[in-house]
């Protein structure tokens, strides 16, 4: 019979005791679960994306309250690769030209990796109300804005983002009136685009639109206006001025107006600088009416109309008539004098050019006045000016005027 000792007795009734006490261990873990699992939307095929998904993915991207006027979404492929998607607001904001706004509202992305929002070198300045994001695959992730300024791979992006931003605004020019609203929010941003991008000038110009002297309230591109010039004019006729009233009633437009030419009315301050740099279309020089010694290209019969109609002028209106009668009568009238100084200047106002001192050309004012009313004229005798050194009567006229200050 076998014997437990009583050691082993003890050490059995342990490991019993131990094998009932159970110890409770907790463990946490996360779980994780992709909530949106769309791709993003400029990596899709634009051929599968609707324009609502583009209005919505707009908005969240601007926080524009309207939808987008125009947008342009493709990639590039090749040396280099990125995806694009260009959006065409449908107002300019109130800040557009202001010195502290940003540059651009580009986003810059590295293979879906935000990078930067306002990457100053990837477009021009005066493409600068344009909206978007580019994704390159090409451009490293840790890219700096020092880097970014002297990287090749930019400027290819840049050249290629202008392309399709001229593609966008010739689309948008296929329909009157959306290039319309286009036009009137951005017409400046083209305009600046003349002066400043030498490459691109060409397709700029055929942008632009303008008032003449033959549409009335609509605008008209330079293409229509040299559709409709004459077989024997040579240059396309302008003239720069404050507004569309003003320029429309200056006597250099009445003249080649006359003629039988049409005028581009450009009444916007900007247009002083296109026209420096715009110096032909399609072949066709840009001249101003103003300039000095203008020749119309005229047939020897309209030219000899043109001076029976200003030789008729000189001698049967009654102002030029009356006016050569006291002249004759008193060269040294102070009155005739000031009525002949009058005249000119106000030719040269209507014309829309400044008088070099508006003091005089008040004081001749305040004379007559003085002289209607039958006071004594006591002011400050004026600097003497004789008949023969004040324009002829019969020169006070579009020629003289050019003479006198030319606004080219």
């Amino acid at each position: 019979m076998k014997t437990t000792s009583p050691r082993l007795k003890t050490l059995v009734r342990t490991r019993r005791k131990t094998k009932k006490i159970k110890k409770t261990i907790k463990e946490k873990y996360t779980e994780d679960e992709e909530l949106n699992k769309t791709k993003p939307l400029w990596t899709r095929n634009p051929d599968d994306i609707t324009q609502e998904e583009y209005g919505e993915f707009y908005k969240s991207l601007t926080n524009d309250w309207e939808d987008h006027l125009a947008v342009k979404h493709f990639s590039v492929e090749g040396q280099l690769e990125f995806r694009a998607l260009l959006f065409a607001p449908r107002r300019a904001p109130f800040d557009l030209f202001e010195n502290k706004k940003r540059k651009n509202n580009i986003k810059l992305y590295v293979r879906r990796v935000f990078i930067m929002d306002n990457c100053e070198e990837i477009i021009p300045d005066y493409l600068n109300f344009m909206r978007g994001i580019v994704d390159s695959e090409d451009l490293p992730l840790n890219i700096s804005r020092e880097m970014l300024q002297q990287n090749k791979i930019l400027k290819v992006i840049r050249k290629n983002l202008v392309k399709k931003c001229m593609e966008l605004f010739d689309e948008l020019a296929e329909d009157a009136e959306n290039y319309k609203k286009f036009y009137e929010q951005f017409s400046k941003n083209l305009k600046l685009g003349i002066h400043e991008d030498s490459t691109n000038r060409k397709k700029l110009s055929e942008l632009l639109r303008f008032h003449t002297s033959s549409t009335g309230e609509e605008m008209c591109a330079l293409k229509d206006y040299v559709g409709r010039m004459k077989e024997v004019q040579k240059h396309i006729y302008y003239i720069t001025g404050e507004s569309r009233e003003q320029v429309a009633h200056s006597s250099f437009v009445e003249r080649v107006l006359k003629a039988g030419f049409e005028v581009l009315y450009m009444t916007e301050p900007i247009d002083e600088y296109v026209v420096q740099q715009l110096k032909e279309f399609d072949g066709k020089q840009l001249v101003s009416v103003t300039k000095e010694g203008l020749e119309l290209p005229l047939s020897d019969e309209e030219k000899k109309k043109m001076e029976e109609d200003k030789t008729k002028f000189e001698e049967d209106h009654p102002i030029m008539e009356n006016l050569r009668q006291k002249i004759e009568a008193d060269k040294h009238d102070k009155s005739v004098k000031d009525l002949v100084m009058l005249l000119f200047e106000t030719s040269l106002m209507s014309s829309g050019f400044a008088l070099e001192d508006p003091q005089i050309h008040a004081a001749r004012i305040y004379r007559m006045i003085k002289l209607g009313l039958g006071l004594d004229d006591d002011d400050a005798p004026m600097e003497e000016i004789t008949i023969e050194e004040t324009p002829a009567i019969a020169e006070v006229n579009d020629d003289e005027a050019s003479r006198m200050e030319e606004v080219d």
